[in-house]
């Protein structure tokens, strides 16, 4: 099998998964960590970007002699993550060793769960950008712990193959990780996309993880095949570690291309494990599955199983927040917003918060969302913040849309002004009355201003009264000009017609 992409046909793009003679079949396995303060099986804390190997005890490092002890909010946010996707929880569960050898696992095993894991048999249901529903199954939650992290130094991508030496920080060794596999039921990567875009969503109003894909919170391994329409599924393979959403769609992109080019030349899929280039678009082998991997499941023999009863999970259940699906159909019928707004709103729990104030604020929910879904995203994804950190709080927004509202302020004032509370963090009133933009809606102080641009303006006027109505935009532009487009439009079509009947 060749390494390399190589151009070809055009990929599958169909909402259906096909394209001509083939079809795509996608799953991906997603890894979270948890939000807990302590490690899965130790207390070490949980942290991210401290000093290397600094948060490592004898128990994660794999020490002789030291016995692991299950991390009891880790199970509760497993059960939290199981029971959001619909998943029947085991009244008996168990930790197994997975058996392999790599620099950044110390004791060469990985505590994780095997043929009876936290939950099985769940789904979520994927709702896509024309609004269409489709369900994705959920084959299993499990627990385990992370492996630490490799750094490889010298090379010039950051990976392994080029590096002069590698070094291994263990901090991350530990930490609690759920992992959720879904069905094979995707069939282009715009609907990998958008599952995986919505699970975060889901995780992230559950509480149990930050989902900080940068920071490897949030990871995404995806195995795709391809075959003809009705045929048994392909030979797969696994894109390993992506950590965008952006990155998952391109990497199946081009490995569909890769697959379907291979198989068009007569070539024979090899199961691998693959890596893809963002920089440059092509796909590379790691590995090859062709002898599967024996990690040597064994029941975990220091740690006693999990029973798991009916109140428990009542208990739990109770627990979980108003989830994504849910919110979003209420901020239709609740607030009358339109499908696309409240899908945005609803998939980020923070920004969603952040819009129910504006809207009890201001009184107006459409507007709320409108500014919120535009302007203020608009801001937080150039900057690359999320909303929590946005120098404008909610009842800041709520005061701008207030001086909008009685006509203070026009849109295009209210733009401006709303730029410096950004810059700023000031108020809106406060800077409408430093700056003295606030819109003029006085009609007497307009009335003078129209009747003297009409009275120097005899040639317009008398075009309008024969009744070229273009011509009053002639007269709107004016008036702006001479109050710094500070003037109500609305009042000065108005005063404007008036004036201009004579």
């Amino acid at each position: 099998m060749s390494g390399e992409t190589r151009p070809h046909s055009p990929a599958p793009g169909g909402g259906d998964g096909t394209s001509g003679e083939w079809e795509v079949v996608i799953g991906l396995e997603i890894h979270v960590q948890l939000s807990t303060n302590t490690k899965m099986f130790c207390s070490c804390p949980v942290t991210f970007g401290e000093e290397p190997n600094t948060h490592t005890c004898p128990v994660c490092l794999g020490h002789p002699g030291t016995l692991p002890v299950a991390n009891e909010r880790a199970v509760e946010y497993a059960t939290r993550i199981a029971l959001a996707l619909g998943c029947r929880i085991a009244d008996h569960t168990i930790f197994h060793r997975k058996n392999y050898f790599y620099p950044d696992l110390p004791k060469a095993y990985q505590i994780s769960q095997y043929d009876l894991p936290l939950g099985v048999g769940g789904h979520l249901d994927v709702e896509l950008d024309d609004g269409s529903v489709f369900p994705v199954g959920v084959t299993r939650v499990h627990m385990e712990e992370d492996a630490g992290k490799l750094v490889h130094a010298g090379g010039a991508t950051g990976r392994i193959h080029g590096a002069d030496y590698s070094l291994v920080d263990f901090n991350r060794g530990g930490t609690p990780l759920v992992e959720v596999v879904s069905e094979p039921d995707m069939r282009t990567p715009e609907q990998a996309r958008a599952y995986l875009t919505q699970l975060k969503g889901l995780l992230e109003h559950l509480g149990v993880s930050d989902v900080n894909m940068e920071e490897g919170s949030l990871r995404c391994d995806a195995n795709v095949s391809v075959r003809r329409p009705g045929a048994p599924l392909g030979v797969k393979t696994e894109l390993k570690n992506m950590n965008s959403f952006r990155y998952v769609q391109r990497g199946l992109e081009a490995e569909i291309e890769r697959q379907i080019a291979a198989l068009e030349d007569g070539e024979r899929i090899v199961q691998a494990t693959v890596h893809f280039d963002p920089v440059t678009g092509s796909i590379t082998t790691l590995r090859s599955k062709e002898e599967a991997h024996d990690y040597r499941y064994f029941p975990e023999p220091d740690l006693v199983p999990i029973e798991i009863d009916e109140a428990y999970v009542e208990r739990v259940r109770a627990s979980l927040p108003e989830l994504p699906a849910a919110r979003r159909r209420r901020f239709v019928a609740d607030y009358g917003l339109q499908a696309g707004d409240a899908g945005i709103l609803a998939a980020n729990r923070p920004l969603g918060d952040y819009f129910e104030r504006v809207a009890e604020l201001s009184g107006d929910a459409r507007l709320s969302a409108n500014w919120v879904t535009g302007d203020l995203s608009a801001h937080l994804n150039s900057a690359g913040v999320g909303v929590e950190e946005s120098a404008v709080a909610p009842e800041a927004l709520a005061g701008l849309l207030a001086l909008l509202g009685d006509g203070t302020l026009s849109s295009r004032l209210a733009k401006e002004v709303f730029q410096v509370m950004l810059e700023t963090g000031r108020e809106a009133e406060a800077i409408v009355r430093e700056r003295g933009v606030g819109q003029i809606s006085d009609a007497g102080e307009l009335e003078e201003i129209i009747a003297a641009i009409v009275e120097a303006n005899p040639g317009p006027t008398e075009e309008f009264r024969q009744g070229r109505e273009k011509v009053l935009s002639f007269f709107v532009g004016q008036v702006m000009k001479q109050t710094k487009g500070q003037a109500n439009p609305q009042l000065v079509n108005e005063l404007l017609r008036k004036h201009l009947a004579g």
